[in-house]
């Protein structure tokens, strides 16, 4: 089964390079089937006839369905700026449908110009989860053998491409595991993070979430169901992770996992000092024995900010916080947290206290909280529906998070 790659500094350097490679080719406007929740793969290249390309799909055998009536909402996504409706929705209930009905595109050849592409959870900015004229595959539709969760020596779960991390955070607590790497945003799919990076404030020690995974199954651009790992079609294997999209769908994965902790020290801390802000972080990240999430953003005038922050921590001092004035200034917050058991509580804030020591933030804006694990994880989707509940649209009230 190998491992996954190691947390070498070379591979670090990769990580990086790879994560600008995704930006630049995520910002480019001119195309719809880029890079996405998967994005999508091109199998032949002329004018497409709806009639007959309709016609021809509907002679398909397949467990699931198509739709192509009332799918305008496969022309959004959570960027809301790109609309582009396709010709059919593919409802999978198997990964064979995913694979017949690539093939049949394939070998369609000259007489159609049909492009697919796979959506997750639709949290793609620039319509890269979109096609066109094309197919857009529904992988939350898909139906593949049940989780399966192996707790030996290299802990791991097995799960399909369409199903969303939240799910898999749940079914392996149940076993005293999870995965090592997350995204901020858990309503997300496993394919669909799997085919940008899946980066969030523990990729500093773990890697991203391509870097943990051990093996994948992939329908790729001509409908061949391949499994690959770093030594079966490895070529495939890395192509496919962080890959946009462009060399396949993923349609399941193998991915590691450890033992989950049960506690977690959140907590946030401003500067107005971006050189203070970049030396702390480096600090932390390039410490033996640091926090376990690390994350920083910038922050823009944004009004009575700390006062937002007490719906889930306390203030340090609230004196001192309360008297703080965030509007009209740039600020720099530095998101951490030190992952704990119960039974450890006193040895986490002798070493948490530590740390903070050694930081230069604003001292009266320092906020900290114990919540669960689930909690911490699923964060912003908590907040989201505070937020919904109140009427207003977005991630967080002060305006941190994004997709």
């Amino acid at each position: 089964m190998g491992s996954p790659p190691s947390a070498s500094l070379k591979q670090n350097n990769l990580i990086f390079l790879v994560f600008i490679v995704i930006l630049f080719f995520c910002s480019m406007p001119d195309k719809a089937n880029l890079c996405s929740n998967q994005s999508s793969v091109n199998p032949s290249a002329v004018p497409y006839k709806r009639s007959s390309n309709i016609s021809s799909l509907e002679t398909l055998q397949l467990d699931g369905y198509f739709s192509f009536d009332h799918i305008d909402y496969a022309a959004k996504d959570f960027g809301n700026r790109y609309h582009f409706l396709p010709l059919a929705v593919l409802h999978p209930k198997s990964v064979s449908d995913i694979s017949n009905t690539i093939k049949h595109i394939f070998k369609m050849g000259s007489t159609s110009k049909l492009t697919v592409a796979a959506r997750g959870h639709s949290h793609s900015l620039q319509g890269q989860a979109q096609a066109h004229q094309g197919i857009v595959i529904n992988m939350e539709s898909l139906q593949g053998p049940e989780m399966q969760i192996h707790t030996g020596e290299l802990p791991y779960v097995d799960a399909s491409g369409g199903d969303l991390w939240i799910n898999i955070l749940h079914e392996t607590l149940k076993y005293g595991l999870a995965p090592k790497s997350w995204t901020d945003y858990l309503h997300l799919t496993v394919g669909g993070t799997l085919s940008n990076a899946g980066i969030s404030g523990q990729a500093f020690k773990h890697g991203p979430q391509i870097n943990n995974i051990y093996q994948l199954e992939v329908v790729t651009g001509k409908g061949e169901v391949v499994t690959c790992t770093e030594k079966q079609n490895a070529e495939l294997f890395y192509g496919v992770l962080g890959g946009l999209g462009q060399f396949g769908i993923i349609t399941r994965a193998r991915i590691s996992l450890e033992p989950a902790p049960k506690m977690v020290k959140w907590i946030r801390v401003l500067y107005d000092e971006f050189s203070k802000f970049s030396s702390d972080q480096e600090r932390l990240i390039s410490s033996k024995d640091s926090f376990d999430y690390i994350e920083g953003l910038v922050i823009i005038n944004r009004t009575g900010l700390l006062n937002n922050w007490r719906s889930s921590f306390n203030p340090k001092d609230p004196l001192q916080a309360s008297r703080f004035i965030s509007e009209g200034k740039t600020l720099y917050c530095l998101e951490i947290a030190k992952y704990f058991s119960p039974d450890e509580s006193d040895i986490m804030n002798q070493k948490t206290e530590s740390l903070l020591s050694e930081l230069s933030y604003i001292s009266s804006t320092l906020f900290l909280s114990e919540v669960s694990y689930v909690e911490f994880l699923d964060r912003v989707h908590l907040s989201e529906i505070n937020l919904r509940s109140k009427g207003i649209s977005g991630k967080d009230s002060s305006g941190e998070y994004g997709p």
